[in-house]
Formats: C-alpha cells, sequence, structure tokens
C-alpha cells in the first residue's frame, strides 16, 4: 500500500477512533498529541539508548570497553559491513514494539519505528557516507502469511526521514529455520544462500545502508552483506531496531 493510502487511512481511523499509542495502547492526553503514533513514555523509552555500543556490531559493552577494533563478541570475526547501529537492547518497550511489528496489523507501528530511527540516529547514520537504503527480505512465504515485511516498513521510513532512497535490491531465494540455532556457527550456516541480489538494482559502487528489525549475532545482516558486496556494492553500514 502506498504511503498516501496509508496516510488516509490512518487519518479516518483516527476521525473514527481515539489516538493511542501504538505499543502500549494508552490513549492520546488532552493538549499532549502523540508523537510518531506513540505516548512520550514509549517514544523515550524506544529512542533512548542508555547503555556503551560497539560500534563495529552494536552490542551492549560495558563503559570502559576498548571498542577501537570491535567488542569482545566481535573483534575475532570479519564481518563483510564496516558498523551497525541500533536503536537499543532487545529489551522493555522496545522489544514489545518489535514484537507487534511481527503481524498483519503492526506495518503502521514499523513505520513509526523507522521514523523515530531517522529522528534520533539519522546524522550518526548519515555522516557514514550511505547513500541508499536497502532491507532486509521476508521469504515470500512469511511475507504473504504477515502481509508485508517490517523491514521494508522500517527501511522506508528511515530512508524518508533522512533523505535517501530506497531500494528493494535483494531477495530471499530461500526459507531458513526459525527455530533458536545452538551457537552462530550455526545460525550462519542456517542463513548461507538465502539472500540473492535483484538483477535489475543498481547498487555498483554505492555506499548501502542495510537495515532490519533485529540483530542476533549478526548472520543474517553479515550474509546480506556478503551479497551485496559481491553485486558490487563498496561499502555496507547496518541498522537495526534492537539487538539482542
Amino acid at each position: 500500500m502506498s504511503r498516501f493510502l496509508l496516510d488516509l487511512v490512518r487519518g479516518v481511523g483516527q476521525l473514527l477512533y481515539p489516538n493511542s499509542c501504538l505499543i502500549c495502547s494508552a490513549p492520546e492526553p488532552d493538549g499532549d498529541p502523540l508523537r510518531h503514533g506513540l505516548c512520550g513514555a514509549c517514544r523515550g523509552a524506544v529512542a533512548a539508548d542508555p547503555h556503551e555500543v560497539c560500534p563495529r556490531c552494536a552490542a551492549t559493552v560495558g563503559p570502559f570497553t576498548d571498542t577501537s577494533s570491535g567488542c569482545p563478541g566481535c573483534s575475532g570475526q570479519s564481518f563483510p559491513f564496516e558498523r551497525a547501529f541500533r536503536l537499543g537492547p532487545y529489551d522493555g518497550r522496545l522489544r514489545e514494539g518489535i514484537l507487534h511489528t511481527k503481524s498483519a496489523a503492526g506495518e503502521p507501528l514499523a513505520e513509526m519505528l523507522g521514523r523515530v530511527f531517522a529522528e534520533s540516529r539519522g546524522p550518526s547514520v548519515l555522516s557514514t557516507g550511505v547513500e541508499v537504503v536497502v532491507p532486509v527480505p521476508l521469504h515470500w512465504r512469511r511475507r504473504w502469511s504477515r502481509d508485508y515485511n517490517q523491514a521494508e516498513a522500517i527501511a522506508r521510513e528511515l530512508a524518508a526521514g533522512v533523505g535517501l532512497p530506497h531500494e528493494a535490491a535483494l531477495r530471499r531465494v530461500k526459507p531458513v529455520s526459525q527455530h533458536a540455532q545452538p551457537s552462530a556457527s550455526a545460525r550462519r550456516e542456517n542463513i548461507r544462500g538465502a539472500f540473492a541480489a535483484r538483477p535489475r538494482a543498481s547498487l555498483a559502487g554505492r555506499a548501502v545502508l542495510l537495515v532490519d528489525d533485529v540483530m542476533t549475532t549478526g548472520a543474517t545482516a553479515a550474509e546480506a552483506a556478503r551479497v551485496l558486496r559481491a553485486a558490487g556494492v563498496a561499502r555496507v553500514v547496518v541498522a537495526v531496531l534492537a539487538r539482542r
């Protein structure tokens, strides 16, 4: 659905039903309109990250950790992306919001979280020189069952918020097991070969911002970035709503 039609549907809905927070469902306070569809408490919770973060993999680190070559969890790994940004850890209201996006009714919230990301992390992301925003795709079966791809909704609004083009340059060519993998190496093997670059994607030599909702070990982002680099992308930076 186009952004114009989505805004039109929401506008009609707001005439018929009271506004309420897309995460906690709290009603809009009198004289205090919701911002990006979120109440003040939820917006503050998802936009503020109280932790020190590894710039390479977006993991939470201690306040005195040397991250010049990555954190203890990623310093020995080789990633095809150069750094990662997040809104916060996979916890609290951000986790609650992300879980809400994993249903057919979650698209408006996914878009709002993309707007919050653009507003709160946009300047830092743009400082890396990224030129185009690309979402991590869903396999067509999962997209069909959910009716949309939450990473695409996040990426679309993030791109609009920072003034960059958005391109669905990847497709998922095989489904992967949704069961928890016992190790990082098992997750890498599980996701291997899951993505392919679209033939008409025009990203050669460009710097890409790769967007997903959650990063756990970085295996999905690394595989998607590897495919982008093989297709001629010069650099990949990752943006996720949350890091486990």
